[in-house]
């Protein structure tokens, strides 16, 4: 049975404030720390006591990984890894959504294994980093490549933290406001019949249907790659 998984977006950071969009992967603003810790408490209580978080995934950009290790950190303790993967990114190619090199990431975040990341990271402009530029057929692929991946794993629950613009427009369809969260489970494709060449699919739990887990998040549905540019 695939695994049921937890979508978490990133807490406020610098550049959610006043929308500084040439400031280069940037940190958590104090709000956002604050967010994240809030975050953390609510999860302890909220998360299906009945179910094991197993894996964390987790996008390398800076706000990601320290939402991450604040909200999750009782996780982290617990022994639950953390895999960094370049696939859940965020969409755009501005500096603010433009990541870090992964010696740079392991020098600041000694407690996350960057060692597996895919060395294109964080090219999203040239030839060799073309699976994550900005354009539509690129942005679905990698969502359908990242779900795919998650769909086969046997951890019985995935956290991810990721971003607005990728899990609205390629992943599930749903808006995240800062540092709220959603619960999915995948259609199980063996027993819906479902086709080889079909795009995985996630439908949410009752728990967090509407305005998210926190109730913060906008309830309207997006259609998948909808808004984003051609080839």
């Amino acid at each position: 049975m695939p695994p049921t998984i937890v979508l978490i977006r990133h807490a406020q950071a610098l550049h959610n404030i006043q929308s500084y969009h040439a400031l280069p992967d940037p940190d958590l603003s104090d709000l956002g720390r604050q967010q994240a810790a809030e975050l953390r408490e609510h999860l302890k209580v909220h998360l299906p006591a009945d179910r094991k978080v197993q894996l964390i995934v987790v996008s390398p950009m800076r706000r990601a990984i320290q939402t991450c290790l604040i909200a999750l950190d009782w996780l982290i303790d617990s022994g639950v890894p953390v895999v960094p993967d370049a696939r859940w990114q965020e969409l755009y190619p501005k500096p603010c959504d433009t990541g870090t090199p992964a010696p740079q990431l392991a020098a600041e975040f000694p407690l996350i294994d960057f060692s597996g990341l895919d060395p294109v990271y964080p090219d999203k402009t040239s030839p060799a980093g073309a699976q994550y530029a900005y354009a539509k057929e690129a942005i679905l692929a990698r969502g359908q490549s990242a779900l795919g991946d998650l769909y086969k794993r046997s951890e019985d629950v995935i956290v991810v933290v990721s971003h607005s613009g990728f899990m609205r427009t390629a992943v599930a369809g749903r808006w995240f406001a800062n540092a709220d969260y959603r619960v999915f489970d995948f259609v199980d494709r063996q027993r819906e019949g479902v086709e080889d060449d079909e795009p995985y699919r996630l439908v949410e739990w009752e728990l967090t249907k509407g305005k998210g887990g926190l109730g913060t998040s906008n309830d309207a549905e997006v259609g998948f790659g909808e808004d984003l540019p051609g080839l």
